[in-house]
């Protein structure tokens, strides 16, 4: 009588394993650099922003753009925190390197070699301002950064000055909360 024996092979584990290797490595390869040179998750924290971000908004940065560009006037910046560089901080760009930045009750003046009676910035981003005075000349390399909340932030009024080297990037999302999703997150049209 003839047995009919069936081979049954064990999969080969040793393969599955390489090629689990070789696409982990691959996934660092692309994820590494895009998450270091081009674009990062920050989670805000804080009120300093408000109402424009909140407390937990979820936002994605692009890091790649300010090596090509200078960031625009009014636009939102993730920053490294001058006094601590562990420290990020959100904040809008407020003055540029050789500009005069003035608070007059709460307007902001920003006077160059163009505008000898300055130009006052209309800020429909702010809810929460603060009637103050303030006045600095930025020097070489230095800019000047507001939060939205006036009366509530930590800024340039306080601090000082941001070297150009601690810009981080723009938001380019906001993720999260979901029904808050946007791209340029923080930027506005002026009306005409």
């Amino acid at each position: 009588m003839e047995e009919n024996n069936q081979i049954v092979e064990q999969p080969v584990r040793k393969s599955s394993f390489w090629e689990l290797v070789k696409y982990a490595f691959f996934a660092l390869i692309i994820v590494v650099p895009f998450r270091i040179f081009v674009a990062q998750p920050y989670i805000v924290s804080g009120s300093s922003m408000d109402p424009t971000f909140k407390n937990a908004d979820y936002l994605i940065v692009d890091q790649l753009s300010k090596r090509f560009e200078e960031p625009k006037r009014e636009s939102v910046l993730i920053i490294k925190y001058p006094k601590d560089t562990s420290k990020y901080f959100i904040k809008r760009l407020i003055g540029f390197p050789g500009e005069t930045i003035e608070i007059k009750n709460g307007e902001v003046f920003v006077y160059n070699r163009d505008n000898e009676n300055g130009l006052k910035l209309d800020e429909p981003y702010i809810v929460y301002k603060k009637n103050e005075n303030f006045k600095i000349t930025l020097g070489e390399d230095e800019y000047f950064v507001l939060g939205d909340n006036r009366a509530g932030s930590s800024d340039s009024r306080v601090w000082g000055t941001l070297p150009k080297k601690y810009i981080v990037g723009t938001p380019i999302l906001r993720l999260l909360p979901l029904s808050e999703i946007d791209i340029w997150p923080g930027s506005f049209t002026k009306s005409e």
